[in-house]
């Protein structure tokens, strides 16, 4: 089979390094399409938007009264949670518990964030740190897997974290930062996949040494189906009701709370920085600042133009992504040149190891049929 044509949509800067786009006859990706038709046409922001954040903060409050926290939020530092603690708080009036997993990557700006947004808001914040051999281990692994999802072992720790606590807290209500207006471009299954806990263990089995006695884990069955169904568990995404400019949000922040900005979305994170700004361009060819853009485009943020001469500029300068791939080396355990060995492996996916993903998709479609599900797989 010949390699498909490189084309780039006409209106975002999303391009065939997304294998499953597809574009019409205007030259206008499936996400766009999908945006203007699906997302634009059911997402306000207006009085009645907020009546209905206000409403569902009532309902909130109603259902945790008598408990100290009425929701739990995933507090990373970033711009999105920040914001949001901000909203659930002072907005909606709510009585939120902070979480914050240590992964051991985190930048020292990303943990001041967290501390100042805790301490001005006075919010409760718990934060469970991550057994680092273990996290090291996991993540290696996913090194000599070959594959591109070099975040999951972190992003799975902290989803999986942060449910066993509300669980084991009974805490019935997730607030999440997931937004239309930054995130209605959401990177490709082969760019980034999903939570699939029998392909973490699966790559863990062939490649890792150290047993995971304490990691937490979370299958997709236990969290679609045994938190919402049997413990009631119920996500919530509140800045979808509100008006949201990062630029503006973190002007605000920094005035209100003396928060401070980085470079780029998730940049709070050491190995995030690594993963997404050379990992994942240099050996996959995979530029999630695509995916980041075309979402500052579809909603008036910035142009076309804007967003191609960005993608003309390194995701951040050579020389701290040395210093960052010798860093992770260290942690890692292994030498720069046994990293540089592993990165350069034969490239995989998910296909070629133990995974759930016709079965996840599966209930996917079952929860969509019965109006439980919004989004599918591409």
């Amino acid at each position: 089979m010949s390699e498909r044509k490189f084309q780039r949509c006409t209106n975002c800067v999303m391009d065939t390094t997304d294998s499953a786009i597809s574009f019409d006859e205007k030259g206008v990706c499936d996400f766009c399409n999908d945006y203007y038709r699906n997302i634009l046409p059911n997402w306000r922001v207006d009085e009645e938007s907020k009546a209905e954040l206000l409403a569902a903060a009532d309902k909130i409050k109603k259902k945790s009264k008598n408990k100290k926290y009425d929701c739990i939020i995933g507090m990373s530092g970033g711009v999105d949670s920040s914001y949001l603690c901000y909203i659930a708080k002072e907005v909606m009036g709510l009585r939120p518990l902070l979480y914050a997993a240590d992964t051991g990557w985190n930048l020292p700006v990303a943990d001041e964030n967290i501390e100042k947004i805790a301490a001005k808001l006075h919010l409760d914040l718990v934060a469970e740190t991550i057994d680092k051999e273990e996290m090291a281990d996991l993540q290696l692994a996913f090194f000599k897997a070959q594959v591109p999802y070099q975040d999951l072992p972190q992003d799975h720790a902290i989803f999986a974290g942060l449910y066993r606590y509300a669980v084991k807290h009974k805490i019935k209500y997730v607030l999440t930062g997931a937004n239309n207006a930054t995130e209605c471009i959401r990177p490709p299954i082969e760019w980034v996949y999903q939570n699939d806990l029998k392909f973490i263990k699966d790559v863990h089995r062939r490649f890792g040494k150290v047993k995971l006695k304490t990691f937490p884990t979370c299958s997709m069955l236990r969290y679609r189906f045994f938190y919402p169904y049997f413990k009631g568990m119920k996500r919530f995404a509140p800045l979808n009701y509100v008006e949201y400019d990062k630029e503006k949000a973190k002007v605000f922040l920094q005035e209100k709370f003396g928060w401070q900005p980085y470079d780029n979305k998730h940049y709070e994170n050491i190995f995030t920085r690594f993963y997404e700004g050379c990992y994942l361009p240099r050996k996959f060819g995979y530029d999630k600042r695509k995916c980041y853009l075309s979402n500052l485009i579809l909603t008036g943020k910035i142009t076309r133009e804007e967003a191609l001469e960005e993608l003309k500029k390194p995701p951040y300068d050579e020389e701290t992504m040395k210093e960052d791939k010798a860093y992770i080396a260290r942690k890692l355990g292994v030498s720069e040149g046994e990293f540089d060995e592993i990165i350069a492996g034969e490239n995989k996916t998910f296909k070629d190891y133990k995974n759930s993903y016709g079965f996840i998709r599966f209930c996917t479609k079952v929860l969509r049929k019965f109006g439980l599900e919004k989004k599918m797989f591409r």
